[in-house]
């Protein structure tokens, strides 16, 4: 951790500039929260107008504080939080928490303000925290610089969140379910430090074993790809992210452009870079526990041990549709569990160690589930009964996953009243507790995922050999001319020049010419109206397909020249293209579309005109891997018509993964490219030529 950020998270001393003696204010309530927190550091309240506040010395300006303080807190109205960040700037203090609103969140002049803090923290090496922000707290640190509720118990879980009024729900919904936090960060607007120096600094925190939080927007897409694929391989991130559903691509001119919004994105940089979306709070304190204080499972076969039948089987329907796998146990596990359980006892999976059981009979039967090498992860089910003893079974699984630390283990007591102390004793001995089987199984279904998720194979890129300057002079070529759209013909030469095999054809501007081509290339061909300024050419007749002799070529060409002007009046018609028809293969669609903060998206799915129609499509960001083109074909619910359904022969799977391998590489390597889509693309079976029937590519500088 840099020592800016070091001061931000463990400072010596603190000041509080706009410290206030009105309780209710901001000043007020940030100064107390020191105080109260226990910081055992020096702390200075600023304000030229107080002697003291809270029975501390009061001083003028923060040049007349000595020794500096490591941390700065401002609480001042934000048209004076700029020369207040230039003294600190002066001053060479290193970190700043700006808790004044008032900057971009309202407007432009508010925006100007901001822009001189990040001016200020650019040139100098001053971390700011905010502005518009709640602040933050650090427990073990005993630092509570925020105007929030008080400091909560210690734990390793820190949270970052772009809300501060989310963040208070946070330290409520953890101090009823007793989750301790190691640090609660409120961002604000990201003037200087944003998600990404946080989830850095965190993730080198031994204190920290989670990292979760809030944001609405990502600032550096690819660095915090980057980052965090490196921070997920030994420490779980778990994200609510919203605003997620915005459609992003209205304006789009290819068929990927309007199918990505924000969405797809998000989806798809977080499962790269191994973050877990987490939908609610809920949701995330659930797998939040589960990360902070059990293992991660070797597998995903499930036991499950119950007093009640019918909660067994609830946990075995849910362990089978989350897609974990209902434990076998061994002929020994069950030998023993028959000697050790009443006759009447299951020894097979769910284990039911009956309505009467003790704390004894789960404690034998969870040690023995857990010893069982079929086992991967134990549930442990309690329904309150009338001789359940709820606490003295909750101290035994403490105890027993204590002497077993190898296995994660989950728990639900279920009820309320009857199970509250039980559970208690459960949290504090760092059991995962949960209402129910479904619940529970769903959090030990994201750690199973989030453990082969490490286990995955180094990503290796393939790099093709191709043309990149038959590419970069076209592309060049198109910039200069100020032209943005890039033609049919032109775009086939760039996937040419990347390996794709294209429809043999040429160009016509007279019938004759057309069928010319036709009878070189032989019957049938397509014929396609050839214009720079017709983007969808079916949708104004330009497209004929199934020509078979040359009047049909003839008459096409007549009537495209007939009615084409009508249908896009102003267009530049240049003539039309004659291609050979592929008469064999299945239809996809390869494309991308070109995110500005996480670069490019690739997309996969049926082609021709059943990608609008029914939208079953896979998205991943560039570069791909050959897992990761695989995966993206399995992904569409469509995959068994490429694998060959109802005896019909499937498609050649390695060349269409290249195919979005070769693709990726091409949009990698060229930037200029916004968005493109091959569609159709023809793929046969194993040992025929894939086609790149038609293609369209849109450039920007």
């Amino acid at each position: 951790m840099s020592v800016s950020m070091d001061c931000l998270f463990r400072p010596t001393s603190v000041a509080v500039v706009g410290a206030s003696r009105t309780p209710g204010k901001v000043g007020y309530e940030l100064l107390k929260n020191l105080i109260d927190g226990g910081f055992e550091g020096p702390i200075y309240p600023v304000n030229p107008s107080a002697d003291d506040v809270l029975g501390l010395a009061c001083y003028d300006k923060l040049e007349e504080v000595d020794p500096l303080p490591d941390l700065v807190v401002i609480a001042v109205p934000a048209r004076f939080v700029p020369d207040v960040v230039d003294t600190c700037a002066e001053l060479r203090i290193k970190a700043a928490v700006i808790v004044s609103a008032g900057f971009k969140e309202v407007g432009d002049a508010g925006a100007a303000l901001e822009q001189r803090l990040t001016q200020t923290a650019d040139h100098h090496d001053l971390r700011l925290l905010g502005p518009n922000c709640l602040g933050l707290m650090v427990p073990d640190a005993k630092l509570n610089a925020s105007f929030a509720a008080k400091l909560p118990a210690h734990g390793h879980i820190a949270y970052i969140s772009q809300s501060g009024a989310l963040l208070t729900a946070i330290l409520d919904v953890g101090a009823a379910n007793q989750v301790g936090f190691s640090h609660l960060v409120s961002i604000g607007n990201k003037a200087d430090v944003d998600e990404l120096d946080l989830i850095r600094a965190l993730g080198r925190d031994d204190n920290v074993k989670v990292i979760a939080g809030y944001l609405e927007s990502i600032n550096d897409g690819n660095a915090f790809v980057r980052e965090a694929d490196q921070i997920s391989r030994h420490k779980p991130i778990l994200l609510i992210k919203s605003g997620a559903t915005e459609a992003g691509a209205a304006a789009a001119s290819s068929h990927t452009g309007s199918m990505v919004g924000s969405e797809q994105v998000y989806e798809s940089a977080f499962d790269r870079a191994g973050v877990i979306r987490c939908e609610s709070v809920k949701q995330q304190f659930d797998l939040a526990q589960a990360f902070a204080s059990q293992p991660l499972p070797p597998g995903e076969r499930v036991a499950v041990v119950t007093n009640a039948g019918g909660a067994g089987i609830m946990a075995a329907d849910a362990i089978e549709r989350i897609g974990l796998t209902f434990a076998k146990l061994q002929d020994e596990t069950k030998a023993a569990l028959s000697e050790a359980l009443p006759p009447a006892a299951n020894v097979h999976n769910p284990i039911d160690v009956l309505g009467d059981a003790l704390a004894d009979r789960y404690r034998k039967a969870t040690e023995l589930a857990l010893a069982d090498a079929n086992v991967d992860a134990v549930l442990v089910l309690l329904t309150p009964q009338a001789m359940t003893q709820g606490v003295e079974t909750a101290e035994a699984l403490v105890d027993v996953c204590r002497q077993s630390p190898g296995k994660p283990v989950f728990t639900a007591f279920m009820g309320a009243e009857h199970v509250a102390e039980a559970n208690r004793v459960l949290r504090a001995g760092g059991l995962p507790v949960y209402d129910g089987p479904h619940t529970a199984v769903t959090a030990l279904k994201a750690m199973a995922d989030h453990a082969r998720w490490r286990k995955r194979p180094q990503r290796v890129v393939k790099l093709f050999p191709v043309n990149r300057h038959r590419t970069e002079l076209i592309i060049d070529r198109h910039l200069r001319r100020g032209q943005r759209e890039i033609g049919e013909m032109e775009a086939k030469e760039v996937l040419e020049a990347y390996g794709f095999a294209t429809p043999r054809g040429g160009t016509a501007t007279t019938a004759d010419q057309a069928v010319g081509l036709a009878d070189q290339l032989g019957y049938p061909v397509v014929m396609k109206v050839w214009s720079p300024d017709i983007s969808h050419k079916s949708d104004v007749g330009g497209v004929r397909v199934g020509l078979e002799n040359a009047r049909e070529v003839a008459d096409a060409f007549d009537l495209m020249m007939y009615r084409i002007p009508a249908k896009a009046p102003g267009a530049d018609i240049l003539g039309v293209m004659v291609q050979q028809q592929c008469m064999t293969g299945m239809e996809v669609i390869l494309g991308m579309k070109r995110d500005p903060r996480f670069g490019p998206l690739m997309m996969f799915g049926m082609g021709g005109i059943f990608v609008e129609v029914l939208k079953d499509v896979s998205f991943y960001l560039a570069p791909l891997t050959n897992d990761e083109a695989r995966q993206m074909l399995k992904a569409t619910r469509t995959y068994k018509m490429l694998t060959g359904a109802r005896g019909s022969e499937g498609v050649d799977l390695d060349a269409l993964a290249e195919a979005l391998q070769r693709l990726s590489q091409l949009v990698t390597e060229f930037p200029q490219i916004q968005e493109m889509d091959i569609n159709p693309f023809m793929i046969g079976p194993a040992g025929t030529t894939p086609i790149a029937v038609d293609a369209r590519i849109s450039v920007e500088e």
